[in-house]
């Protein structure tokens, strides 16, 4: 599975991003989906994650309530719709794929990840 994500750029706090992440391969609907990001000069921090069918979504403690992952299996695409954004959610933004969705919330699960795209919030 090869992972694109895109949407990153700048952003004044309070706004809104809508990041996507496109993936190739036929069995895109078997895998989990997560996204994480990684500040400057920090570790990469679990942000959300959805199970294959899209029944289950979790999220970080930091993002619940702002950010809502979803996925259209039928575009091989998940999303991660930022809203009510702060200037300490400025990160890389990854996504990822796992088999099992287990433990969804630690990078090591992940099998596949995408490039990164950033995200700049502006006080």
């Amino acid at each position: 599975v090869q992972l694109q994500a895109s949407g990153g750029g700048l952003v004044q706090a309070g706004g809104s991003l809508r990041l996507s992440c496109a993936a190739s391969g036929r069995t895109f609907s078997s895998y989990a989906m997560g996204w994480f990001r990684q500040a400057p000069g920090k570790e990469q921090d679990f942000v959300a994650a959805i199970i294959w069918s899209g029944g289950s979504t979790y999220y970080a403690n930091s993002v619940k309530g702002r950010y809502t992952i979803s996925r259209d299996n039928a575009k091989n695409t998940v999303y991660l719709q930022m809203n009510s954004m702060k200037p300490e959610d400025t990160a890389v933004y990854y996504c990822a794929a796992a088999v099992y969705s287990d433990y969804l919330d630690d990078g090591k699960t992940y099998r596949y990840w995408g490039q990164g795209t950033l995200v700049t919030v502006s006080s």
